[in-house]
This record gives structure tokens, C-alpha cells and sequence, in this order.
């Protein structure tokens, strides 16, 4: 990887380490866009949900014209192959992708039989819950009739990183990101709880961001232990009023919202409560 830290790829059945040149200018990947990806998680010696991610680029693949080249079981043995590579109890970033090397001249979709496929692993620590800072975002999330929403697909993530120089410039951590109709969708980085009187609040799926595989988890969790979660129309101003705001993704699982535009939150009981139980079920 670029920053150096430890890495193992899987690429036409070698493992490689480090960062190797995979793809060329005349990569349809690369100046067209027509790459998916996922991220699972290990750490202390868990890697929750694995199995879904594995599952979960292949639909990617399919969504962006791709074709998937392995079943997700054949996936999963593998990152658990190259786990094993690592030291125990690494904190590890586990990357399936595939990507087309062939697809003609600009706007000719990939060629399916061109698919490539790559598992990235690398090593990268898991964020200190210790909360960040939100800010309202101009940037909009697409439709699916504007972009492949429904795949976790590269050439959506520039916008998000728009969306974070905005309101980094700002000095917040992270955005607040609508979607096209002035809703809530989601953040840059990750999908977006509130809690009001008690009550789990969080945008509905409602197709214009990725339905996370930690956020069903979350959802799944809090309702067994007893809490009342609501998938529904958000707005911004829920959020300005929430007693607790927390974030839930694959990176770092669950952080809670210290700050929202110029009101400081506290770390909550409920958001404290989710973390805990992802980390027991990950761990049983």
C-alpha cells in the first residue's frame, strides 16, 4: 500500500506483497471508472460478517456490468488465507475487488469477460471511539438513474471526498450528506444514527446510499436488546436537535458525534450501548 503499512494481494492465484502495478493507462478501470470494491474487517482476531462482504462485491460486480470470477465462499477462504499471513490479532483491512481492463473507447460500457479480480489485505488500526465533528454538506447523493448507487462502486466515492474537503475546510472531520430530494442520506463515510427520547432514528434505504452491512447489524442488535429503531425520513434539523448522533460502518464500526455545526454532543448511553453489542457478537 501506498503508506507503507504491511499488505498481501491475491492476484491470478499469487499472493503478492506490498503494492503492485496492476493496471495500465489502457485499463478500462482506470480512465473509466468500472471498478467495485468491499471492505470486512479483522481485528482481535474476529472478522464479523465477512462472509456478507464476500457476498456483497460479487453483487457489486454484477450491478456495475462486471462479472464476478469466484463465489463468495471461495472469497472468504481466501482472506482467510491471507489473514493467517498477518500477525494474530492484527487489525486488518480485507479488500475484495474486481475491475474490466477492457471496454473500448470512452462511454463503451466494460467487457464482462475482461474482469479482473484482486484481494487486497492490509494492515490498519481501528478508530479510538473517542467522536468527531459533523457539518452540513452542499454535495447530494445520486439517484440510481445518476450513478450505480446500488453497487459499492469506486467512481462513487469522489463526490464523498468532495463532500469532506468542504467541510474539512470548515474545520469538521466529516459531512453530513443529503440525498437528492433535501433528506438526510447518509455521511461521507459511513451511514448515520440519531437517538431522541430514548428512540434509534436512521435514514431509510431509500436507494440513493449503500444499505451498510454494519448498519443492518446495528439495527438488528439494538431491536433484539429492546430498543425501538426507526428507519424513516430524515432531516436536518432532527439531527440539529438529537440527543446522540453515532456513525456505523465497516471502518470503524461504531463512533459517536461529538459535534454537530456549533452544538457539542456528548457521548451517549445508547451509542455506547451499540458499540458494546457489536463487540460482544462479534466476538461470540
Amino acid at each position: 500500500m501506498a503508506d507503507g503499512s504491511p499488505t498481501w494481494n491475491f492476484f491470478n492465484g499469487t499472493w503478492i506483497d506490498g503494492n503492485p502495478p496492476l493496471v495500465g493507462p489502457r485499463s478500462h478501470a482506470l480512465w473509466l471508472g468500472s471498478c467495485v470494491f468491499d471492505g470486512a474487517r479483522t481485528f482481535e482476531g474476529v472478522s464479523p460478517d465477512l462472509d456478507r462482504h464476500c457476498a456483497r462485491v460479487n453483487a457489486s460486480a454484477e450491478a456495475l456490468g462486471l462479472k464476478p470470477l469466484k463465489t463468495a465462499e471461495e472469497i472468504v477462504e481466501l482472506a482467510q488465507e491471507g489473514i493467517a499471513r498477518f500477525d494474530p490479532g492484527a487489525a486488518l483491512y480485507v479488500r475484495p475487488m474486481y475491475w474490466a481492463e477492457d471496454g473500448g473507447y470512452m462511454g463503451v460500457p466494460a467487457l464482462p469477460d475482461s474482469t479482473q479480480f484482486c484481494l487486497s489485505i492490509y494492515e490498519v488500526p481501528m478508530p479510538e471511539p473517542a467522536g468527531f465533528s459533523v457539518s452540513l454538506s452542499t454535495m447530494r447523493r445520486p439517484t440510481l438513474e445518476q450513478a450505480p448507487v446500488n453497487a459499492k462502486a469506486a467512481c462513487l466515492y469522489p463526490n464523498s471526498s468532495r463532500a469532506l474537503n468542504e467541510v474539512r475546510g470548515k474545520g469538521f472531520d466529516n459531512a453530513v450528506v443529503l440525498d437528492a430530494m433535501g433528506n438526510v442520506a447518509e455521511l461521507a463515510t459511513a451511514n448515520l444514527f440519531m437517538v431522541k427520547d430514548g428512540a434509534v432514528h436512521t435514514p431509510y434505504p431509500n436507494g440513493t446510499f449503500l444499505n451498510g452491512i454494519t448498519r443492518q447489524r446495528i439495527i438488528a442488535l439494538l431491536r433484539s436488546a429492546g430498543y425501538h429503531v426507526y428507519e424513516r425520513i430524515v432531516s436536518y434539523t432532527d439531527l440539529l436537535d438529537a440527543d446522540e448522533l453515532f456513525s456505523a460502518g465497516n471502518y470503524a464500526k461504531v463512533l459517536p458525534i461529538n459535534r454537530i455545526e456549533d452544538r457539542a454532543l456528548q457521548p451517549g448511553p445508547v451509542t455506547q450501548r451499540a458499540r458494546d453489542l457489536y463487540w460482544e457478537w462479534a466476538h461470540a
